[in-house]
């Protein structure tokens, strides 16, 4: 009872904390004179993203590379078939950007390329800051597709975009900048020790009921740490705006494999789980593969597409769990 407690305080503090930090940031970088689009698109971007990031990075401090990796990978296989599928569901999904086309390209690359270096390379230093560089290419990339604004939106715009039409007055009223500062450490202290309650619950709970860490990484921890992802594109196709949530969705698994195992590389080298080097990777390649095909393509993603995209994210669950 008390790891399923630790786990749910966890994810709770990572929500709440995630949000203070990339609200007083924001808002700090306003007060320097930062431009808004460059905050859009590293501030707010990879700032969503810290409930995964500070999850990840905690789980392989302490040796549980089965949380580490799991949460990331379990992460983007629940945003496309899960998150999308259930956006699909409320309102239908049609890509009308040429920018988030080439950004599927990115997402399909960025798996086989993790896919690839988990068979032969640990998440070494190596490996993380070959996947930070990576993402300080894209983030480039967009900034001057954004700064063009011929293309359409990229999946960097509409991830940041996302999540201000959720929180409408991040923008509004410039607090002081020591308030600022004040708002932004508090949320980190939280983020932090929100990371921590939710990887001692899980370590906790997959002991406690004979399931690897692992599984419980992919699935658990992956979708408790997806939530802000999950909130932001219902809210998208609740306003009918498919391409804002595609983008999120694009976004999110760009910023996962880039931004999230490129840092814990970094800080807290681990190895990649064999189980998940054979099985999930290839199920995230070829997810990522058929949203590829689905954006080139222009096809509609209606109910009925999102209700076989939820079919497959339980199947996928039914697989991986022990009976």
């Amino acid at each position: 009872m008390d790891n399923i407690l630790y786990l749910l305080g966890g994810l709770a503090l990572l929500a709440l904390g995630g949000e203070l930090l990339v609200r007083g940031a924001v808002q700090l970088a306003e007060r320097m004179g930062v431009s808004p689009l460059l905050i859009g698109l590293t501030l707010v971007g990879f700032g969503t993203s810290t409930p995964e990031l500070v999850t990840s990075v905690q789980a392989s401090l302490i040796g549980s590379p089965g949380i580490a990796v799991g949460n990331v990978v379990g992460s983007n296989i629940a945003n496309i078939l899960l998150i999308l599928g259930l956006a699909a569901l409320v309102s239908p999904v049609r890509v009308g950007s040429m920018a988030l086309r080439r950004d599927g390209v990115l997402v399909v690359a960025t798996a086989v390329m993790f896919t690839l270096a988990s068979w032969t390379l640990s998440l070494d230093r190596v490996v993380g800051a070959a996947f930070l560089a990576g993402l300080v290419g894209y983030i480039v990339y967009a900034w001057r597709t954004e700064r063009r604004g011929t293309d359409g939106h990229c999946a960097a715009y509409g991830k940041a975009e996302a999540f201000e039409a959720v929180h409408p007055k991040l923008r509004q009223g410039t607090r002081p900048l020591l308030l600022a500062l004040a708002i932004a450490l508090g949320g980190l202290v939280v983020v932090v020790f929100g990371g921590r309650l939710l990887v001692d619950g899980a370590v906790g709970l997959a002991r406690g009921f004979g399931i690897s860490e692992t599984v419980i990484g992919l699935t658990i921890v992956a979708v408790g740490t997806s939530m802000p992802e999950f909130i932001t594109s219902i809210v998208a196709a609740v306003r009918k705006q498919s391409d804002v949530a595609l983008g999120n969705i694009l976004g999110s698994n760009i910023y996962n494999l880039l931004g999230i195992l490129g840092v814990t590389g970094l800080i807290a080298p681990t190895v990649v789980p064999p189980e998940i080097a054979r099985f999930d990777n290839l199920v995230m390649v070829a997810v990522s593969v058929a949203l590829l095909a689905f954006a080139w393509t222009g096809m509609r993603l209606g109910r009925r597409e999102g209700g076989a995209l939820l079919a497959g994210y339980a199947a996928y669950v039914w697989w991986i769990w022990p009976v």
